[in-house]
């Protein structure tokens, strides 16, 4: 630091010497479904995921996201553990991916979106980085969905890089959950 490294540099230097951090992305399932038991529409979107899998051979796969030096994750495992609840298949990134590995991970893993989470204002540059790295390394069809202390005044920017989905605070989980399966769904019909 004296030498006036970057923080960039100083953590490379620190991950050759002891290696990568890697938090425990474990979920909780049952957990989110036990609040939403009686509540109006969560048991009309379980089906609907069911009928999606039904349709497709398979459930609608995500996978949740954290890019570059965010590494609040909290919300993001409440997410993934609400889309699991309600059936679908959710993979959860390690902390602090670039776009480049996220997009590797998720093709890898035969997602139809993957939901970036994002707290730590890089949402302008990241976000359009993996909807880049999915199209570099051929996995465009896989669509991108956004969750997260997102400014409104960005979202026309995030929508014209090609982002299907942006959930702000304070969005029902299931709603978010409702929304990105009619955008897998639109993506499936098309293909």
């Amino acid at each position: 630091m004296r030498a006036r490294a970057t923080v960039g540099e100083v953590s490379d230097a620190l991950e050759k010497a002891w290696g990568r951090y890697r938090a425990d992305t474990q979920k909780v399932t049952g957990v989110y479904a036990a609040a939403y038991d009686s509540a109006e529409g969560w048991d009309k979107l379980r089906d609907e995921i069911t009928a999606f899998a039904e349709e497709q051979g398979r459930r609608p796969r995500v996978m949740i996201a954290k890019l570059g030096q965010d590494g609040h994750d909290r919300g993001a495992k409440v997410v993934a553990t609400a889309f699991a609840d309600l059936g679908y298949d959710v993979d959860m990134g390690p902390l602090f991916q670039t776009a480049e590995e996220c997009a590797r991970q998720a093709i890898e893993n035969d997602v139809h979106a993957v939901g970036v989470s994002t707290l730590a204002a890089g949402h302008k540059t990241l976000v359009p980085a993996i909807i880049e790295a999915l199209k570099a390394q051929g996995g465009d069809d896989i669509i991108v969905f956004v969750g997260g202390v997102i400014p409104k005044q960005d979202y026309a920017f995030l929508y014209d890089a090609g982002v299907r989905g942006i959930y702000g605070p304070g969005t029902p989980i299931p709603a978010s959950a409702k929304d990105v399966l009619e955008r897998i769904r639109e993506t499936a019909r098309a293909r």
